[in-house]
């Protein structure tokens, strides 16, 4: 698989980075290129009609019927990352994973392995009120086998989780929830001509009480190429935006995936963050949400990912 070409990080940039680092709770304040503010009401009808279009073009059809999606990664951190945002970036445990999601339900868990061990995630989101979810959210994390009692790393896992379901599942992860969207102009990502289309999330990622997502909609084939969002799940990251691109899209059971893709915070600062591909990809095993809940996947949920032909 061809790498993307992405951006390298200049001498220049480390030193921003590293003086931004002690700055950011400073930086906070500035101007961010994705205000939250208050949403505009029920958005509009153009931007609710090209999100559908993006999802269309994504699988929207295939995507309802499936139960469970089961995927690996593996990837690399930016160099200082982890001293902007350690409790975020954990990067002593997540290193390669293997993720697997329940979207009608909401859950979204994860089991990295790192040089420190392994990191076990279980993330169910708050109902969006469509009674398909309970109401309250829940987050268990458990560092080799043992269940952590931190505010902190919990919210940060929350965080990741649900960001992580986004990445993957760009439109579709939007597309059936009663969202205010809106047309926001139009953005060049990698050379291709997008549309942007803004959201607004009511709960937010995590435990946000509201983010808010832009996403760059290829004009040519309604590809997602890139999301753009507001981080308000966590103390260390409010006030802070970040986006990440996708690259070599493939179809799969229906459903067309992101083979690759990047990270980089945007806002208070700019700083590449993560690189990461899929390793493999299975969907519909059929277990219950008890095989995902930790410390480690059990039953049907165990099996590495298929790797893909």
């Amino acid at each position: 698989m061809s790498q993307p070409n992405l951006p390298a990080l200049s001498r220049r940039s480390l030193l921003l980075a590293s003086a931004g680092a002690a700055a950011l709770p400073w930086l906070a304040g500035c101007g961010t290129p994705l205000p939250l503010g208050a949403p505009p009401g029920p958005g509009t009808a153009a931007g609710a009609a090209r999100l559908r279009e993006s999802a269309d073009a994504h699988g929207l059809a295939a995507y309802r019927q499936l139960r469970d999606i089961n995927i690996g990664y593996d990837g690399q951190w930016r160099p200082l990352i982890d001293r902007v945002q350690p409790v975020v970036v954990d990067k002593a445990f997540r290193g390669s994973s293997q993720e697997r999601l329940m979207p009608q339900a909401g859950i979204n868990a994860q089991n990295y392995r790192g040089s420190a061990g392994s990191k076990h995630v279980f993330w169910r989101r708050a109902s969006r009120g469509n009674g398909n979810a309970d109401p309250a959210a829940t987050v268990g994390v458990w560092f080799n086998g043992q269940r952590s009692a931190d505010s902190d790393v919990n919210a940060a896992s929350a965080l990741v989780a649900d960001c992580y379901g986004l990445f993957l599942l760009g439109p579709l992860w939007l597309a059936e929830r009663s969202l205010a969207a809106e047309l926001a102009g139009t953005e060049r990502v990698n050379g291709r001509s997008c549309d942007v289309v803004t959201v607004w999330l009511r709960p937010g990622l995590g435990f946000s009480l509201q983010d808010r997502v832009a996403l760059c909609i290829d004009r040519d084939d309604s590809i997602t190429r890139r999301v753009r969002f507001t981080l308000e799940g966590t103390a260390s990251t409010q006030g802070a935006v970040a986006e990440t691109d996708t690259f070599e899209y493939q179809r799969h059971f229906g459903v067309l995936w992101p083979m690759r893709s990047y990270e980089e915070v945007v806002h208070p600062l700019r700083l590449p963050a993560h690189d990461w591909y899929v390793t493999g990809l299975d969907v519909n095993r059929g277990y219950a949400e008890s095989a995902l809940q930790g410390p480690q996947f059990s039953g049907a949920a165990a099996a590495l990912a298929a790797p893909l032909p």
